[in-house]
C-alpha cells in the first residue's frame, strides 16, 4: 500500500460505524512516514479506533480531549474536558506527565510519547500535515498487540501551530 491508499483507508475508517480491524490499522501503519519529536509540537485534539482493545471508551469516559506537546521534555498526554467544558492536564489519571523521544517501534525510529509514571509508549507518525496516528503500547504487551490504536488532529490556531499548518 502507498500513502496516499494509506491516508484514504485512514479516513474512511475514522468515519466507519462499528469495530475497526486492527490488522488494517497495521497495514495504514507501516505505510505512513515518521515523525520527528520537534515536528508535533503543539495541541492536537483526539480519537480512537473502537477495535475491541480494553482501553476502548475509557478515555471518553474521562473527559479526554487530546495532547499539548508545549516541548520535548513538556508534554501533557491527558488533556481532558472538567464539567464546566474547560481543558486541564489529567495527572491522576496520567500518573504524571509525558516527554517525546525517538524510539525504535516496528523496525523503524519515530516520535514516541513516553509517560513518566507508568511503562507506557505512544508511537506516531504522519498521515498528513495536521494528522498523526498513534499506536499505544506498554510494558507486557507481546510485539502482536493488542495494542491501542487513536489519532490526533492538529488544533488550528493553537500555540505551537505553525504558519501554514491547520488550515
Amino acid at each position: 500500500m502507498d500513502v496516499l491508499e494509506a491516508r484514504e483507508r485512514f479516513r474512511r475508517l475514522r468515519e466507519q460505524d462499528g469495530p475497526v480491524d486492527p490488522a488494517e490499522l497495521d497495514a495504514i501503519w507501516a505505510a505512513l512516514a515518521t515523525v520527528r519529536p520537534e515536528d508535533i509540537l503543539g495541541e492536537w485534539q483526539g480519537g480512537e479506533f473502537p477495535t475491541g482493545h480494553p482501553l476502548n471508551g475509557m478515555l471518553a469516559k474521562a473527559g479526554w480531549y487530546g495532547k499539548t506537546f508545549t516541548a520535548v521534555d513538556d508534554v501533557k498526554p491527558l488533556m481532558c474536558r472538567d464539567a464546566e467544558g474547560g481543558l486541564y492536564s489529567n495527572r491522576e489519571l496520567g500518573k504524571g506527565e509525558a516527554s517525546l523521544w525517538t524510539v525504535e517501534f516496528r523496525g523503524e525510529t519515530t516520535a514516541t510519547m513516553v509517560y513518566d509514571g507508568q511503562p507506557v509508549f505512544d508511537h506516531f507518525k504522519r498521515v498528513d500535515d495536521t494528522t498523526l496516528m498513534g499506536i499505544m503500547n506498554a510494558k507486557g504487551v507481546p510485539p502482536e498487540g493488542p495494542f491501542y490504536y487513536f489519532f490526533l488532529e492538529r488544533v488550528p490556531g493553537a500555540p505551537g501551530t505553525r504558519a501554514g499548518e491547520g488550515s
